[in-house]
């Protein structure tokens, strides 16, 4: 895999994302995860994000939240010359699509994907429903 991914979050949402990500699609040891814990400050976390960032070949980054403490921290870093990409509001489609593309050599639009994942099923069902009655 050429570029790697780091998940960040508040608490461990990042490391249960992986996880449940792992469920579907098999082990990720690849996959960095940087939460940030109810007992560290914004200064902890940026030594472990900044630490991961270096040690990863063009990182990308995924973030729980827009405006929190792991993005905005993330985006200091950015703003301080630290080379990565940056996406908030992460979620499992995203993650999925970063894998699938990276096996297959596909670029993709993260934040687009992770958008168009979402959808509301009961529009879905009654449009079915609609469908079968014609």
């Amino acid at each position: 895999m050429e570029k790697q991914l780091i998940l960040i979050s508040h608490g461990r949402f990042c490391e249960e994302l992986k996880r449940s990500t792992e469920m579907i699609m098999g082990p990720q040891p690849e996959i960095q995860t940087v939460p940030l814990l109810s007992e560290e400050g914004a200064d902890d976390f940026r030594q472990k994000l900044a630490t991961v960032i270096a040690e990863s070949k063009e990182p990308v980054v995924f973030a729980d939240l827009m405006g929190g403490t792991p993005c905005n921290v993330a985006s200091r870093l950015i703003m301080e010359g630290t080379t990565f990409e940056l996406y908030a509001g992460m979620n499992m489609p995203m993650v999925i699509g970063f894998l699938n593309g990276a096996l297959t050599g596909e670029a993709l639009d993260y934040g687009q994907f992770g958008k168009d994942n979402i959808q509301h099923i009961n529009t879905l069902l009654t449009e079915v429903a609609s469908f079968e009655e014609d």
